[in-house]
């Protein structure tokens, strides 16, 4: 979803696509890629992603290139990445995640390399839409332009090869949670009411909205530990509104926990101290 610029045509249901090239250009050529030696294997990549609504955010990976000894990867127009989709995988309109360069390959054998990267999200540019939310599949690509004009390639020239459903992560919106309880100071066996929200990011239109009907449970930490207790489970009302009472009983640290799901991060709020006379 960055500059990752195509070139070349559909041959069946494969598309050659050149890697976060600047000044390479969609255009019209000739032949079909062949298939490149080299194939993928041992990904590694963050299991979650949380993405706000205006901070980049970049998460690496790694995964082991090998190739026939046919194949140049120290080519000055050799590349290879990982990048994320969700849906399809090769669909006209799958979404698509990559970073803002090809991967880093460190040689370990004459065949193998170990490559590392980013998947680099811009949110405040477009780079998803809540809807998005949740699962994407990881997969990997390598092309070889072979010394090919990459503008407007002779493609029976240019060596493409990939592998989807390389594993998942979830990129997810971020949240906050907040506590409050009041009074402070308050008297043992007096009321405490704990208030707070629960929102999060909408890629849509780059605000914080309340999330609205999920559970989230108010936790007990008495003071001098860190150790919290769920006291109840309430929840959240039509615009992420939290709101209960309990009996003060001893000094200690209120706070709201949520447990998340594949589209929001399990969070905690801060403790909020109450001091019971």
């Amino acid at each position: 979803m960055r500059i990752r610029a195509t070139v070349a045509a559909v041959a069946g249901a494969l598309a050659l696509s050149a890697l976060a090239l600047p000044t390479a250009q969609a255009a019209e050529s000739s032949g079909t890629p062949y298939t490149l030696n080299v194939s993928f294997s041992n990904l590694t990549i963050a299991k979650a992603i949380k993405v706000g609504t205006t901070n980049k955010v970049s998460t690496k990976y790694t995964y082991t290139l090998t190739h026939g000894a046919d194949v140049n990867v120290k080519a000055s127009d050799f590349f290879t990445d990982a990048f994320l989709y969700k849906g399809t995988y090769g669909a006209d309109t799958t979404p698509e995640l990559f970073g803002d360069n090809p991967a880093s390959c460190t040689t370990v054998t004459a065949t193998t390399e170990t490559c590392t990267g980013t998947i680099d999200i811009y949110p405040a540019d477009g780079d998803l839409k809540s809807a998005w939310a949740g699962t994407w599949s990881v997969a990997a690509e390598a092309v070889a332009f072979n010394g090919q004009n990459q503008s407007n390639p002779d493609l029976s020239k240019v060596g493409y090869n990939d592998k989807a459903g390389f594993g998942t992560t979830l990129v997810q919106r971020y949240d906050k949670l907040t506590a409050n309880a009041s009074p402070e100071p308050v008297k043992k066996g007096a009321t405490i009411t704990v208030t707070g929200s629960l929102t999060r990011a909408n890629w849509d239109d780059h605000l914080y909205h309340g999330v609205s009907g999920v559970s989230v449970k108010l936790q007990f930490a008495k003071a001098g530990t860190s150790t919290y207790t769920t006291v109840k489970t309430i929840t959240t009302s039509s615009t992420g509104a939290l709101k209960t009472t309990v009996t003060a009983s001893v000094d200690g640290y209120y706070r709201y926990s949520f447990a998340g799901s594949p589209s929001t991060p399990a969070i905690n709020s801060a403790g909020d101290y109450i001091d019971v006379q």
